[in-house]
């Protein structure tokens, strides 16, 4: 790999199954077909594409419970438990800090190795954001484990709880998730990047969408990102594996 970025595998789980992610529209998912993994299983494609990436992190959008349904939570604690070394980046809709805690609850032998991710599509409120990161002190301000999805479609700014706005209470962990280039192909959107990594100086910045090649990650790695989430890229066998 040419460039230093760090890359997170993500997997998408729809109703137990690892599904395809297509420019951010939910609707359109299907159990993923790979030319890396011959199987949509959960914990098979996570290791797969964990060993591709030499990871230590894993990123796990839980689309049941971003559509309003339960957390997978036996197939959370299936992942879990079969990678016993992972640190698991987990975003499941949470809409405030007691739904963090509840969740957090629900893995609890796992709890020390979970990220929680808040993203401002799904936080309710800027009561909510205020509370969500001091809720899980630990260590430090972030916890044992949170960060802030800083969530946009089409230029638009997915926000309720006005979270892009609301620079002084970001956390030390920030993604940038531009949801049109997931899955699309069209190349990252280091522009927002930049943007954030701007207000942001020493926070962990963490893109999402649009890698196609090294290339691409050499050109966000240059614009400030310090990891990028990674799928279709993988798939596709458009990145190389790692060697460390």
């Amino acid at each position: 790999m040419t460039s230093e970025l760090n890359l997170i595998p993500v997997v998408d789980l729809l109703k137990g199954q690892v599904v395809r992610a297509v420019r951010g529209d939910r609707k359109a998912y299907r159990p993923i077909v790979s030319a890396l993994c011959a199987s949509s299983d959960p914990v098979t494609v996570a290791r797969i594409l964990c060993e591709h990436c030499a990871a230590r992190q894993l990123y796990v959008a839980d689309l049941d419970a971003l559509q309003g349904g339960a957390v997978q939570a036996g197939v959370l604690a299936d992942l879990l438990q079969a990678l016993p070394g992972m640190e698991l980046w987990l975003d499941a809709g949470l809409a405030d800090a007691s739904a963090g805690q509840a969740l957090r609850e629900q893995l609890a032998p796992y709890a020390s190795r979970i990220v929680l991710v808040f993203g401002s599509e799904s936080l309710r409120s800027r009561e909510a954001l205020e509370r969500c990161f001091e809720a899980t002190a630990g260590d430090g301000a972030d916890g044992p484990g949170a960060a802030l999805s800083l969530d946009r479609r089409d230029g638009q700014r997915l926000d309720a709880a006005g979270c892009w706005d609301a620079v002084a209470l970001w956390p030390k962990r920030l993604i940038v998730m531009t949801l049109e280039r997931v899955g699309s192909g069209a190349g990252p959107d280091l522009e927002t990047l930049q943007e954030v990594r701007r207000l942001a100086p020493g926070a962990m910045v963490i893109g999402a969408g649009g890698i196609r090649s090294e290339d691409d990650l050499a050109r966000a790695s240059a614009a400030g990102a310090d990891a990028w989430l990674v799928a279709s890229a993988l798939h596709d066998l458009q990145l190389p594996r790692v060697r460390r």
